[in-house]
């Protein structure tokens, strides 16, 4: 080989200053040249040198962000809160799948039977069961990641129970827009769906994960039944879905919140208890 790399470029390649085209020449050049190698090691920093492997071992070993975390630091959310998200375990597919097929066969039902009952019944337990799914050691699979992760204990509630709502009442109104003949009376399930989501939160700290929402979802189911005991004839709407019942469903969901925002703090408590 009549050609090498001079020392002054090696140095300058050595401390990462070498500019193309020589760069393009030296990186070829040393792929084949053990002397030009042998001549790079000897003049470059062993400390600098250990801390370049670290570096790219810790780039190798680092584990890939999916497309839904991808796009959640995309669109400027923090790379320690998407990836808190991206780990819920409601916004994975399969349930997703599971909850548009049940969707789908609600409507179907109420085409069938020509009544929105069963749609505007289902529809406010699915974010509950959501919110449910995606906190605490009972459900959640990756609950030993959040508890160590840097994050007061209800903030990442409210950002998992945030993400939850957005996903589980969009796909409840993309439902209801299958339902064009009822009007507004096919999203009286909204505001219910909000005062069972608060409700089961705000006794979470107390009952637990498991029992709050168990419970919640249990009273909805016997307001229902009893609505429908009270109902004089299948043409009306059952009480939860008149006026009168949206006003009741209006007052719990921001007493829930209320309540939630003053125990707010024992959910750190309640992270601890669970270990």
């Amino acid at each position: 080989m009549t050609w090498h790399v001079a020392e002054d470029d090696l140095r300058a390649y050595a401390r990462g200053e070498l500019a193309a085209p020589l760069l393009w020449s030296a990186d070829t050049h040393l792929a084949v040249c053990a002397e030009c190698r042998g001549l790079l090691a000897d003049g470059t920093d062993p400390v600098a040198l250990d801390a370049g492997w670290e570096r790219l071992d810790a780039e190798l070993d680092a584990p890939r962000p999916g497309w839904f975390e991808s796009l959640l630091t995309r669109v400027g959310i923090a790379d320690h809160t998407a990836r808190l998200l991206a780990a819920t375990p409601v916004l994975r597919r399969s349930w997703l799948a599971s909850v548009v097929f049940l969707l789908l066969v609600t409507v179907g039902a109420v085409r069938t039977t020509e009544s929105p009952t069963l749609f505007l019944a289902l529809a406010p337990l699915l974010p509950l069961v959501g919110v449910a799914l995606s906190y605490g050691p009972a459900l959640d699979p990756t609950y030993e990641m959040t508890v160590v992760a840097p994050t007061h204990g209800f903030r990442l509630l409210m950002i998992r129970t945030l993400a939850v709502l957005v996903a589980g009442l969009g796909l409840n109104g993309l439902a209801s827009l299958a339902l064009p003949g009822y009007g507004l009376r096919a999203l009286a399930w909204l505001l219910p769906a909000l005062a069972l989501t608060a409700t089961g939160l705000a006794l979470t700290p107390r009952l637990g994960p498991v029992l709050a929402p168990s419970l919640v979802g249990g009273a909805w189911i016997a307001v229902l039944l009893a609505a429908q005991a009270a109902q004089h004839t299948n043409a009306d709407a059952l009480a939860p879905f008149t006026a009168a019942g949206q006003g009741v469903a209006g007052a719990v969901a921001a007493l829930g919140a209320g309540l939630l925002f003053l125990v707010r703090d024992r959910f750190d408590l309640f992270n601890g208890s669970a270990e």
